[in-house]
């Protein structure tokens, strides 16, 4: 995923609710914010879905939050309004996830990985167990999904992921101890201890 270089603009130094405003009169400005949030926003989606369809969500994403950057009120982080119009996205896409989960319970191949293993080990085990995660993940309901994934694999805290659900705080809590329960009956011992 290239990033815009904005060396030298003046951005640096600026929140990202400032950017957002600025972008109002210097449209361009906005290039900072998908500079700053997308790379990880497409790891995050790309485990969720695949890397042809992170690609176009992060890029549906960023011309959404461009769209409505003057409704964006600053009230919540950037960030977490940004992924909230992810989520939305990822949602009209939970057929393709769970089917994609299905596939990999199934197979052993996970449809998420783009071929290039960062370690050896993790991709040794990502074969033994990722069908049985898969299995485990394509059970949980959207909302439980949602949540303990943008934990685990969005590393998002628990406030940020109630901002992005719009849910409260011990909701998500509780969404998530519930999702972490039923992974762990789901899976060998040995993988649901670390």
């Amino acid at each position: 995923m290239a990033m815009v270089s904005h060396a030298g603009d003046g951005l640096d130094d600026l929140e990202d609710a400032q950017i957002v405003a600025a972008s109002l009169r210097d449209p361009e400005k906005f290039g900072e914010l998908f500079s700053r949030h997308a790379s990880r926003l497409h790891a995050y989606i790309r485990r969720r879905l695949g890397s042809v369809l992170a690609d176009d969500l992060v890029s549906e994403t960023f011309a959404i939050a461009f769209r409505q950057r003057e409704r964006y009120d600053g009230r919540a982080d950037f960030s977490a309004w940004l992924w909230g119009i992810a989520s939305n996205l990822i949602a009209k896409h939970h057929r393709h996830e769970t089917r994609m989960y299905r596939a990999f319970a199934r197979t052993g191949v996970d449809p998420a990985e783009d071929g290039v293993a960062e370690r050896a080990g993790d991709r040794a085990e990502a074969a033994v167990l990722g069908p049985q995660l898969a299995r485990a993940l394509a059970s949980l309901g959207t909302q439980e999904r949602n949540a303990v994934l943008m934990l685990a694999w969005g590393e998002l805290s628990y406030t940020e992921i109630a901002t992005v659900l719009d849910l409260p705080l011990g909701t998500v809590k509780a969404k998530i101890h519930r999702a972490r329960k039923k992974l762990r009956k789901a899976l060998p011992l040995e993988m649901s201890d670390e």
